[in-house]
């Protein structure tokens, strides 16, 4: 059965909700699932934006069928050839065989990588500024280049405004019959979700992003829908969205607040942990977030360590190293280009108590522009009673560092 929603006159969204894939590229948790956008222009000629993930398939060629009505296919614009997006483009192709193709150089070069067999004479390759029309619709395109894959562009439909977005702009979650941001809470039901989606997918290339949102502002006035390939489209409140990413896309935090992320082994270090969150909370700082980084996958963690401006470190000492799983924690954080933190440190140890010192010279030697907060809570084992006054100062010197 079809399922399609109209964005506007002429132009519907076409895709699929995925709730049984478990691990969005198999490795971040979707508990909510996942939408795949492609979206149908009926004009003059007929213009598919993007393909679909392959296990989507047939919705979403049963979607196309039944707009177009025994009508040829004569256009398809690829933004984005990664395979949740590309994985259906020689589906196409064989249905539509004389389908003519609209991509950019190094993504014709990607579908020949994955196998995908375009006729020269059907493949259409555009750059930036180059526009195409397709009856009353005329369309320009914009390359960004690490958006998050090099071929990257986006498209916009000067006469609409819709801007086909590629991967930026979007979340994890599926739609599930809702379309628009308009028809969700998307502060409440969304958020976490979308900037779970950045922060690990598109989150290293912050001056790529940048650049993007740079070149979109030139076309702003003219955009009146924002079309993501995964999420809610967008046809109101674009400064909050935007806000949202000039926050992520230069690092800067979203809110003030804490983050608490603990490593524990025996459950020593996460009660030091949890009396830190305790005594923040009675000095009036509730805005406090509290991890146990063996427990929450993480991306989870890289989410909310940009979200907040304050992150604190609590690690055991392991093998004489920092805790693996703290370990790996601070690695992602650097691959993913995490800067501009101010970051607290509780160590652990029972005879040699290094996690301290391995994970602030972690901090200053791989996440930049980050400070750590002095002082440092050290234990020894377990957090005993005459290490109250160590508690207070910690707390004491995040609460200055917030306040400042």
């Amino acid at each position: 059965m079809y399922s399609v929603r109209n964005i506007t006159e002429n132009l519907y969204w076409v895709g699929a909700n995925d709730h049984r894939l478990t691990l969005f590229e198999n490795i971040h948790p979707i508990p909510q699932g996942v939408s795949y956008n492609t979206y149908l222009l009926k004009d003059d000629n007929s213009v598919l934006f993007d393909t679909i993930d392959w296990s989507s398939c047939r919705q979403f060629i049963e979607n196309l069928e039944f707009l177009l009505e025994g009508k040829p296919l004569d256009y398809m614009v690829i933004n984005h050839v990664e395979p949740d997006h590309g994985a259906s483009i020689e589906e196409v192709i064989i249905r539509w065989p004389d389908i003519k193709i609209i991509s950019t150089h190094k993504a014709f070069m990607l579908m020949a990588q994955f196998g995908v067999t375009v006729n020269p004479e059907n493949a259409i390759e555009v750059k930036e500024g180059d526009t195409y029309c397709f009856g009353k619709h005329t369309v320009t395109f914009l390359e960004a280049p690490m958006v998050h894959w090099p071929e990257v562009m986006g498209t916009l439909d000067l006469t609409n405004g819709a801007l086909f977005a590629a991967d930026a702009f979007g979340s994890f979650g599926a739609l599930d019959g809702k379309l628009f941001n308009d028809e969700v809470d998307f502060d409440r039901d969304w958020l976490d979700e979308a900037r779970r989606y950045y922060t690990n997918i598109v989150g290293k290339y912050g001056p790529h992003v940048q650049r993007l949102m740079g070149k979109a502002s030139e076309v702003v006035d003219r955009i009146k829908f924002i079309c993501p390939l995964h999420g809610p489209v967008w046809r109101s409140d674009f400064e909050y969205l935007l806000d949202k990413y000039q926050h992520w896309s230069t690092y800067e935090p979203e809110v003030k607040g804490v983050m608490i992320a603990y490593a524990s082994m025996y459950g020593n270090t996460e009660s030091a942990a949890q009396a830190l969150a305790a005594r923040l909370c009675e000095k009036g700082i509730t805005n406090v977030a509290v991890y146990d980084v063996s427990n929450t996958h993480v991306s989870y963690l890289i989410s909310e360590a940009f979200k907040y401006s304050h992150i604190v470190l609590a690690s055991v000492t392991y093998n004489l190293g920092i805790y693996p799983v703290m370990h790996n924690f601070l690695s992602d954080m650097a691959a993913l280009n995490l800067q501009r933190r101010k970051y607290a440190i509780i160590e652990n140890g029972s005879w040699a108590c290094k996690s301290g010192d391995l994970m602030q010279k972690f901090i200053e030697e791989k996440l930049k522009k980050s400070e750590v907060i002095s002082p440092r809570l050290s234990m020894a084992s377990s957090l005993r009673p005459d290490k109250e006054k160590e508690l207070e100062a910690l707390a004491d010197a995040i609460i200055e560092s917030l306040n400042a």
